[in-house]
């Protein structure tokens, strides 16, 4: 079994066919049910309107993935514009679920960053400082998951996706600047999403 990343970016005005779809779209993914790490919708900042859809699972082959990217109901009723589909490595060694935090009070962010080619190395060699830095600055206990993106075959580094509960837009800000990776120029584009825990309600 391996992990990836799937990021589904709606089309604009796709709202109402995502709802006449919602349940044929849960009743594909209770098949996953066991399988997923994090799942959740992107939301504009009005915190209601979805932008798009995250997941992070585990399967066990080309075809699998294939299936749960191009099969599910919503990229076969057109809701979506594109579909990014990426290996993943869990860092962090637990699910969304073993998270609780304060949904509350606090805000959450998915931040998803493509990688430079060739950047490999160069993250190699930051790795434990990047680990470091986000225990040293407290953002360590704020991450719902965390891990790299990586190529098809898992060996090199393309990227990151991180989910993580902050008090603002601001703060992910901050806790960016200063990462390793981003102050290396590691990232040819990073994206930061408010997104929330998905799944049935």
């Amino acid at each position: 079994m391996m992990e990836y990343f799937f990021y589904c970016h709606d089309k604009p005005n796709s709202g109402e066919l995502r709802k006449q779809i919602v349940e044929a779209h849960w009743s594909f993914m209770d098949a996953y049910s066991s399988a997923f790490v994090a799942r959740g919708p992107t939301l504009a900042e009005d915190g209601v309107s979805q932008t798009g859809s995250m997941h992070i699972v585990d399967l066990p082959d080309e075809e699998a993935v294939r299936v749960f990217a191009f099969e599910e109901p919503n990229y076969k009723a057109g809701v979506y514009s594109d579909v990014f589909v990426s290996r993943w490595r869990n860092e962090l060694g637990r699910t969304m679920w073993a998270f609780k935090g304060d949904p509350e009070h606090s805000p959450r962010f998915l931040i998803f960053g493509r990688g430079k080619p060739g950047m490999s190395e160069a993250r190699n060699r930051l790795r434990e400082a990047r680990r470091l830095y986000f225990i040293e600055k407290g953002y360590e206990e704020h991450f719902i998951a965390r891990g790299p993106l990586l190529s098809d075959d898992g060996n090199q580094w393309a990227g990151s996706a991180m989910i993580v509960e902050l008090p603002d837009r601001d703060s992910v800000g901050a806790m960016l600047a200063d990462d390793p990776y981003v102050r290396a120029g590691l990232y040819e584009r990073i994206d930061v999403h408010l997104w929330r825990f998905g799944g049935r309600r």
